[in-house]
C-alpha cells in the first residue's frame, strides 16, 4: 500500500454518465476514452476478467459495470496507482468482485511469474499497453504518465505473452493501439491467437483512424476481418449516436448502433 507521503493529489470524476466514478492524481496519465472504448468493445458474456496495466481501474471497472455478473483481477505495476484501484471499486461498489495486485505485466508472462492473476484462470484479458515507442517520442518527465505511454519494440510482446498466460483455452484478449502499431500487433498475435478482429476509430468521418480496437481469441487460426470504423463526431464536432451510447449511456459497442454511425 501506498504510504500517505506518497498518494497523488487526485480528483474525483465522474464517467459513462455518471455511471462509474473514479479518483485518479490531477497530474499525469488521467482517464480518457481509450479505456472506456475497450471495455465497450470486450465480449458481455465473459465472466472471469483481468485487466493488465489498469491504472486507477477505468477500463476493468467500466466492464464490471456494464456486466454485473462478471469479477475481475486488475494487475498495475505503480502501488499508488493500484491503491486508487482499489479505492474506485469500493467507491463504486464493486470491492466484492475485484482483486487489485500490484504488479509488472512483463513478469506475467514468464514460468516463475507471479500467482496471481493464475495461469489459464480467466476468459477475457482487457488492457491498454504502453504505445508510444521510446526511440521515437520524448519522455514524459512525469513518471506514471511514461510508464502509460512508452514502450520499446519488445513491449507489446511481453503483454500479448502475458495475457496468453492469464487467458483460458478460448479465452478472448481485447486491446487498444495506435494504428501505426498494426504489423507489430499482428505479429505478436501470431502463433497464440486467431479470429482477430480489428476496428478503426476516426475522430471524425473524414480523418484517418486514431485508434485500433483489437479482439481476439486464444488458440483460434482464423484469418483477421476489418470491421466498420466508430466515428467519435460528425464534421461540426457533435457526438455520433453510436460515441454518446458508448461513452455517456454505458453501452457496449455491440449495443451502440455502430454500423449506422
Amino acid at each position: 500500500m501506498a504510504t500517505d507521503a506518497a498518494a497523488p493529489e487526485t480528483s474525483t470524476d465522474s464517467v459513462l454518465g455518471g455511471r462509474l466514478t473514479l479518483r485518479q492524481p490531477k497530474t499525469g496519465h488521467r482517464v480518457g476514452h481509450d479505456a472506456l472504448l475497450l471495455a465497450a468493445f470486450a465480449p458481455a458474456d465473459r465472466r472471469r476478467i483481468v485487466d493488465l496495466g489498469a491504472g486507477v481501474g477505468s477500463c476493468g471497472l467500466a466492464f464490471l459495470t456494464r456486466v454485473p455478473q462478471a469479477q475481475g483481477v486488475l494487475v498495475e505495476i505503480a502501488p499508488e496507482l493500484a491503491d486508487l484501484a482499489r479505492e474506485n471499486a469500493a467507491l463504486n461498489g464493486l470491492s466484492a468482485r475485484v482483486e487489485v495486485t500490484a504488479g509488472d505485466v512483463t513478469r506475467l508472462g514468464r514460468p516463475s511469474g507471479p500467482d496471481v492473476p493464475q495461469a489459464g484462470s480467466a476468459d477475457l484479458v482487457l488492457t491498454n499497453p504502453p504505445f508510444n515507442d521510446t526511440a521515437q517520442h520524448r519522455i514524459s518527465p512525469d513518471a506514471a504518465r511514461a510508464r502509460a505511454h512508452m514502450a520499446d519494440g519488445a513491449l507489446l510482446e511481453d503483454w500479448v505473452r502475458a495475457a496468453d498466460r492469464c487467458l483460458a483455452a478460448r479465452g478472448v484478449l481485447c486491446l487498444i493501439h495506435r494504428p501505426q502499431a498494426l504489423a507489430e500487433l499482428l505479429a505478436a498475435l501470431d502463433g497464440r491467437f486467431g479470429a482477430v478482429e480489428i476496428l478503426p476509430v476516426h475522430p471524425r468521418p473524414d480523418r484517418p483512424a486514431v485508434r485500433l480496437l483489437v479482439r481476439a481469441v486464444k488458440g483460434r487460426r482464423t484469418p483477421p476481418a476489418l470491421l466498420p470504423g466508430l466515428i467519435l463526431a460528425g464534421a461540426d464536432g457533435t457526438p455520433t449516436a453510436a460515441a454518446d451510447a458508448v461513452l455517456r449511456q454505458g453501452a457496449g459497442l455491440e449495443q451502440s448502433g455502430l454500423a449506422q454511425s
